[in-house]
């Protein structure tokens, strides 16, 4: 007996670092997946609790009730009574003590109210705040998954680290190798157990120094007991020692870990209140940890340790039957009848865990009634059981896992599908390239209102309703940027910067897009891209009349216009006037271009204009010197002294070359540079002292004046200064 109970505590040579661990399963990745799947409503709990932030939301919902609370019980009869009608206020009698009734009742009514609502705003704020940047249903379930997905491989990473450190950390806590007398001891009473329980092997025994308290606790590979359990009488220790193995054999440490290991933030968090209270065990200590730490300790008890309650009381109430099988079913129950319980933890979540455990009355009725159940089946055939091995464990595989399994991996290849098919729709239409080619395609086929759907929302609708620009970019004089080649795309968050290179007017050139998300979601799902601006203008300089670009009239305003304009090349004219010509010349707008584009034309003198207005300005003149008089009206020219002056004659010496700047495409100003002056002569008799005498004079003559053209028609109009 002693070579074998030797043989049955060493590690198991073939099992690596997971070894001892029970027996019954094909292999340990189904003993893990039996453990892990067990609980599925603690994993809820654990997930909600850590994942959704709910202590903080917790903290959030009664600070806002506290506040609303007191706010409302001093202000809320006012505020109550104020809602109450006029008429009814101001009855007679009634009204008095309606108006006093809500004075008085209405501040606690309001107050109670107002927590409610502040307290449930309070506790879905966080989690609300937790989706705020959420812009559909895809990139909420997206986020979900992602949520899910990271707690289950933290869950399954925890649950590796306490199973293949299980050894070490328990060593590191306290626990030791038995001693020679403690292993013949216990030892034979742990396989006389483990083989009526149809175990194989045996978990690796550890102790704890510890005379004070009866303490047995199983662990996925180990089981723990304290020496004060080794002066207990043998009964006893046998039917502890059934129930412990019972917990290892059925993996409920290792549910105990993926839970843990899912709700870890939390964990951790709750492990430094519950330390504190267990190292520092004063009702000081216990005050002070609870209002530091309330929201996580109400969180634990309220939320993670209830839906985590039902596994824990069929694991106590299934490893009770252990006792049963194996006979020693007084022993538990005496253990039972005398304390509070025989598991503690050996940290804050274990404590959590044990305080779940059932009461100890129902766990000894449930033990009478099997127990009763089982001596009567075995008094009616000497081999009845009412429970086995078989019927404690479940065979080799006790959570059935086929049909999940099957729906799972539906449930999984359907996403799959679904998330690869969303996603090369979403890469085909709804990329930032795809915004790019279509605002430069939307310009190649001259389609404003199409051109108007890849802008941001302000532009777009500024686009839409500009008749001017629609008619300048449809004119076939409109030349759109052409071999667009988008280089680079720079992406940062729901902001971009796409690099394009293309030819306008002739000339490769190379541009920078900018370019932002949509703030909506086509069918709820795709968030397409627009682009930023997209839109320059062109200024029309003041003074300017006639002008066409792509043969569009432009705004004349003495202050000057801006108009819109899309990148590409405009041709720019002016109206057809006898006076003038304006040589057409092409401005180019490049995309991404934030500045304004000027439009500048210089109108020419045309040279049949020139010999008209010299032709007109000499039968100005001419007309001026067949006057004989000594200021002909309307001229440029007049006699100086000779008082009383006869038979005046003028006479044009030689006609002035006047200089014609023009004003406009129908105007211009007419001027005589002093070194382009003519002559004009003047000649007559006039009454002097000594009698009437002859004189020529001769003056210098200019002309100045204003041109102007009508229809084909030109029109000079002199000036003359009074």
């Amino acid at each position: 007996m002693t070579e074998s109970v030797e043989e049955g505590t060493r590690p198991d040579p073939d099992g690596g670092r997971l070894a001892n661990r029970p027996p019954g399963y094909p292999n340990a990745v189904v003993w893990l997946r039996v453990g892990i799947l067990r609980d599925w409503r603690g994993v809820l709990g654990a997930f909600v609790a850590a994942w959704l932030y709910v202590p903080v939301a917790l903290f959030t919902a009664v600070l806002l009730a506290t506040t609303a609370a007191l706010t409302l019980a001093f202000t809320g009869g006012g505020i109550v009574a104020d809602q109450v009608p006029h008429a009814v206020r101001d009855a007679p009698i009634i009204g008095g003590l309606i108006d006093s009734f809500l004075q008085q009742s209405g501040g606690p009514i309001g107050a109670f109210v107002g927590a409610a609502i502040a307290f449930l705003v309070g506790l879905l704020v966080i989690p609300v705040l937790r989706f705020s940047e959420v812009d559909g249903p895809v990139s909420l379930l997206a986020q979900l998954v992602g949520m899910v997905g990271a707690a289950i491989v933290l869950g399954l990473l925890y649950t590796l680290y306490r199973v293949v450190l299980e050894h070490r950390l328990l060593r590191v806590s306290g626990a030791r190798d038995l001693s020679r007398r403690e292993r013949d001891l216990i030892l034979p009473i742990l396989h006389e157990c483990a083989q009526r329980l149809g175990l194989p092997s045996v978990p690796r025994l550890l102790v704890e120094d510890d005379l004070v308290t009866t303490n047995a606790r199983a662990y996925s590979r180990h089981v723990v007991v304290t020496t004060g359990l080794l002066t207990d009488s043998r009964e006893e220790i046998a039917a502890l020692l059934s129930h412990e193995l019972v917990h290892w054999r059925t993996g409920d440490e290792i549910t105990s870990a993926f839970v843990r290991g899912v709700g870890l933030p939390l964990v951790l968090v709750h492990a430094v209140p519950t330390w504190l209270m267990r190292t520092f065990p004063h009702p000081a200590t216990n005050l002070f940890v609870f209002l530091f730490f309330w929201p996580v300790l109400l969180t634990m008890k309220y939320l993670v340790q209830p839906l985590h309650r039902a596994d824990v009381r069929a694991a106590e109430y299934r490893a009770d039957l252990g006792a049963v099988v194996t006979g020693h079913a007084d022993g538990l129950r005496a253990v039972l009848e005398r304390r509070k319980s025989f598991e503690s933890g050996r940290s804050g979540w274990d404590e959590a865990v044990c305080a779940e455990h059932p009461p100890n009355e129902l766990r000894l009725d449930r033990l009478e009634q099997v127990q009763a159940a089982s001596d009567l089946a075995e008094a009616e055939a000497p081999s009845g059981r009412v429970v086995g091995p078989g019927e404690l464990f479940g065979g080799d595989d006790p959570v059935s896992v086929r049909r999940p399994a099957v729906v799972g991996a539906a449930v999984l290849l359907s996403v799959c599908l679904v998330s690869s098919l969303l996603g090369v729709v979403q890469w085909g239409f709804f990329r930032p390239a795809t915004a790019v080619d279509g605002y430069f395609s939307a310009l190649e086929d001259r389609d404003v209102d199409d051109l108007a759907g890849w802008l941001s929302p302000d532009v777009e609708a500024a686009v839409r309703s500009d008749d001017l620009l629609g008619r300048m970019v449809e004119s076939p004089d409109y030349q759109p940027p052409t071999d667009v080649d988008v280089t680079a795309i720079d992406r940062k968050e729901d902001d971009a910067t796409a690099t394009v290179s293309f030819v306008l007017g002739g000339e490769r050139m190379e541009s920078e897009l900018t370019l932002r998300r949509d703030d909506g979601a086509t069918a709820g799902i795709f968030r397409g891209w627009h682009v930023v601006g997209g839109v320059s203008t062109l200024d029309v300089t003041s003074g300017q009349q006639g002008l066409l670009v792509n043969g569009v009239s432009m705004p004349e305003n003495p202050q000057g216009q801006s108009v819109l304009a899309v990148p590409g090349v405009y041709l720019v004219t002016a109206a057809a006037s006898p006076l003038s010509e304006t040589p057409s010349q092409r401005i180019g707008v490049a995309p991404g271009a934030d500045y304004a584009t000027p439009i500048q034309v210089v109108a020419e003198l045309k040279p049949a204009a020139r010999s008209t207005v010299d032709a007109q300005v000499k039968e100005y003149l001419d007309g001026c010197a067949r006057q004989t008089v000594a200021a002909p009206q309307d001229c440029p020219f007049r006699l100086s002294g000779y008082q009383g002056a006869k038979g005046i004659t003028w006479t044009i010496a030689s006609y002035p070359t006047p200089q014609i700047d023009l004003l406009g495409p129908a105007a211009a100003q007419v001027s005589t540079p002093y070194e382009e002056q003519g002559q004009v002569r003047v000649s007559g008799t006039y009454e002097s002292y000594f009698g009437e005498e002859e004189f020529t004079e001769t003056y210098p003559l200019s002309v100045t004046g204003m041109v102007t053209a009508t229809g084909a028609e030109l029109t000079f109009q002199p000036e003359v200064d009074e």
